[in-house]
């Protein structure tokens, strides 16, 4: 199974990963490796989430097309707590649509 990120605005690809292969899914969130998300269009903001078991997280803002923002479309963990560290910069994904982003499942051929 291929895990995809698409902007909603135009269909562009932001991550693309094969799960347990440059991708995995947790707590029903999809957490993809750095170097199978393109950035450019994302901005890794200083608003924090803190999760009482896996520590804080920096939200992920995502910038359309006609120049407005999504906000909190994705997050990152920089130093999770104990027990977490497998989700150390990985880039956190919804695994539903949002209101930035479509997220698809793709059958392997």
């Amino acid at each position: 199974m291929v895990l995809v990120i698409k902007k909603r605005a135009n269909g562009e690809e932001i991550a693309r990963a094969e799960e347990n292969g440059g991708a995995q899914v947790f707590e029903g969130n999809w957490y993809f490796a750095p170097d199978r998300v393109q950035m450019g269009s994302l901005q890794v903001t200083e608003r924090t989430y803190t999760c009482p078991y896996k520590g804080v997280c920096f939200w992920i803002d995502l910038e359309t097309p006609d120049g407005h923002v999504a906000r909190n479309i994705a997050w990152v963990y920089r130093d999770p707590k104990p027990g977490y560290e497998f989700i150390k910069d990985q880039i956190g994904f919804y695994c539903r649509n949002t209101q930035g982003t479509i997220a698809e499942q793709v059958m392997q051929a």
